[in-house]
């Protein structure tokens, strides 16, 4: 099933458009995370973290599946069972609807989820592709039967490790005066790595110390 669907711009990463969100709506903590999760891709691709063309990421139960054409990203969340294969022709759907809109339209937005012109076509287009089942769906799943979509894929815990790694890596490397040092982010980069292995020579000293003074008792008191 098509859970949540989203448009956006990649060269600043703005978030134009978004369908209806069919998750748990008792639990809007767990919808909004994923929502939160797809803006975190869209910045991502802006960056040049993230391949600017197709990507499927895996997220629990769930697979986002993105599509981005001249510079506009449409992503849609699915149960791990929905077929690629028709969520992608969801997608192209909606590429094929948004470009029909004139771009200088488009390039003038600047408040996140303001094109909400769009927000009712993807709510038609989504109605075509709840049922796997239809004779159309169907018909699109079986064309090309044997040709495997080329498509990268990968966990979205491997993508969040990574960012992070690279921010530590980025703080590191930005060069500070001594007045911005206490406090800085690098500072608490820098204690991040190297608290451990601090901690682990103290303790091990200490107990070299007391070693050293129950030896020294020792022979003392042996004399």
């Amino acid at each position: 099933m098509v859970k949540l669907t989203m448009v956006g711009r990649v060269n600043d990463g703005l978030p134009l458009a978004q369908g209806a969100r069919h998750l748990n709506k008792e639990n809007d903590n767990f919808s909004s995370n994923y929502k939160q999760q797809a803006e975190f891709i869209l910045k991502e691709i802006s960056r040049g973290a993230l391949p600017p063309s197709n990507m499927t990421i895996r997220v629990d139960h769930h697979s986002f599946n993105y599509l981005v054409v001249n510079g506009i990203w449409f992503i849609t969340l699915c149960d791990s069972s929905y077929p690629r294969k028709l969520a992608f022709h969801y997608l192209q759907d909606l590429q094929k609807e948004f470009d029909k809109f004139d771009r200088s339209l488009i390039e003038k937005i600047t408040t996140p989820y303001s094109f909400i012109r769009f927000d009712s076509i993807i709510a038609n287009i989504r109605k075509q592709y709840i049922d796997t089942r239809t004779q159309t769906n169907l018909s699109k799943l079986n064309a090309n039967r044997c040709q495997e979509l080329d498509i990268i894929t990968e966990n979205m815990s491997d993508i969040i490790e990574r960012r992070r790694n690279s921010e530590i890596f980025e703080t590191l490397a930005t060069p500070l005066t001594s007045s911005q040092v206490w406090g800085s982010p690098r500072l608490e980069a820098i204690a991040l790595i190297w608290m451990p292995i601090t901690i682990i020579a103290i303790v091990t000293s200490v107990f070299l110390w007391v070693g050293l003074i129950f030896t020294d008792d020792f022979l003392i008191s042996t004399l």
